[in-house]
Parts: structure tokens; sequence; C-alpha cells
């Protein structure tokens, strides 16, 4: 049976939402995840929460321990992770509030390790198709039964932040072909892959980040309102997906069998 983990946390750690609801301190070799962890059933589904940037959202994208967040997830016996991320959208097409499952990423973060295999072993996953097909598919199906604004695939690219991109490095993260920005994803899909858990992502477009001249540039308070407005939607997309989800063989679970060298 599927186990699933969520991080992001929006509104899904309600005591209403979860049964038989409990929170544990755990430890990694990589140190404390960024949150204890909520666990419990939707739906009879057990389920395995962390609060990506803690509780009370004090770490920055760079500091977030992301391995001890996938070790936590994998050590309680997760077998697929979906998340929730805040966006900025680099297409008038995407509107602040629309959802985005997304299927590829860009890399332009610096200062994270990305890997769990730094010494003795040296891991090459295959990420040609980082996010599990399976699960997107699932989120789609979803979204259009809830009549929810989505788009069935996107290129998000990740920036190191805490700042926000200029105009200049924004439209040409649009020459590239990314479709959404935002500060998390990676190396987050990229560590799921290696400890063999299928990875989806539920990208919500919160601002048309700093391009587009004839609306306002991207602030902290913009991102923060429109997460709130739409944080029904993300618990309404999860509390319907989450039954759904079956322990399917995958190769997203299978590639790291031949990644290690």
């Amino acid at each position: 049976m599927a186990k699933i983990g969520i991080i992001g946390g929006t509104g899904l750690d309600d005591p209403k939402l979860l049964k038989e609801k409990k929170e544990i301190d755990v430890n990694t070799p990589y140190g404390r995840p960024s949150s204890p962890l909520t666990v419990g059933s939707i739906k009879g589904v057990e389920v395995a929460i962390i609060s990506r940037h803690g509780k009370k959202h004090d770490i920055m994208p760079s500091n977030v321990p992301f391995r001890a967040n996938i070790w936590a997830l994998k050590e309680q016996g997760c077998t697929h992770v979906v998340v929730s991320t805040a966006c900025g959208s680099l297409r008038e097409e995407i509107k602040p509030g629309h959802f985005v499952f997304i299927d590829q990423f860009i890399d332009r973060t610096t200062k994270r390790a990305q890997t769990f295999y730094e010494k003795e072993k040296v891991c090459h996953i295959g990420m040609a198709e980082p996010f599990c097909p399976y699960l997107r598919k699932l989120l789609s199906e979803v979204a259009t039964e809830l009549k929810i604004p989505h788009h069935n695939k996107g290129t998000i690219i990740t920036i190191e932040g805490p700042r926000f991109s200029t105009r200049a490095e924004s439209r040409l993260f649009q020459q590239w072909g990314a479709d959404l920005i935002n500060m998390s994803t990676v190396p987050e899909v990229v560590l799921a892959r290696e400890a063999g858990m299928c990875y989806a992502a539920v990208a919500m477009s919160t601002d048309y980040d700093c391009w587009r001249e004839s609306t306002e540039t991207v602030s902290w308070e913009m991102v923060v309102n429109t997460v709130k407005q739409n944080a029904e939607n993300v618990t309404r997309i999860f509390l319907a997906l989450i039954p759904r989800i079956k322990k399917e063989d995958c190769a997203c679970r299978e590639a790291i069998k031949s990644a290690i060298m």
C-alpha cells in the first residue's frame, strides 16, 4: 500500500483533515528536517507532512534541509511525495491562482547539496523525466473534476534566492523556455529520485514575476495573499488525490538501482 509524504503543508496539518494525527520529532544523518513530522491518515491512506520552510516560515530557501526532509520521509516508509510550491509565472496564460503540474526543471541554484552520495559511492541519477508521470496524470484528472484552473505541464526554473529576479533575468528565463520560477524545487525533486520515491509538484502561480511591466512587480506580500486565497484549492486537490495513489511499479522508484557507481 502507498504511503504519501507531503511537503508544503498548506492546510493539510489541520486536525480536522488528518485522522489519528500526531507530531513526531525525528533526526537524520543530515540533521533535523524543517519541522516535526505530522503523521496521520487521509481517507485510510497513511500520510506524513513536513513544512518546508518551518512551521513559522523562518527557514530561507537556501537553508532548507532538503536532504533531511527527504530522508525523514523515506524513513517513515513513504513511497510517493507530493508537494506544493508557490511560483512566479513567466507566461501570460499562466495567471495568478492557476496551478501547473510541472514536468521539467532548469536548475540555477549554486549552494545546495544535491545528492546523498558524497563519499565512497557516486550516483549519476537519470533526470530526463524528473516528475512522476503517474502522479501528474492523477493530478490532472483531479483538477479537471474539481474544475480548478490548471496546466498539465510546464518547465520551472529554480533560483537560489532569497531575492526575487531582476527584469533582465526574468526575460532571460522566458527565452530559455521556462514557464514558472521558484526557489524550492531543486534539489528536492532530485533527492526524491535518489531515495527511490515518486515525486510530483502542485505549482501555484502567485504573480507575474517582474517581466510584465503592466502589472505590479512581485513582492512577498503579493505571494502570501495569493497563497492564502488558494489554500483551499490546494487542500481540495490533495484530499482528492491521495486516496487514488496506488503503489504501482514505476520507473521513478527503480532509477536508483542503475545509477550507483
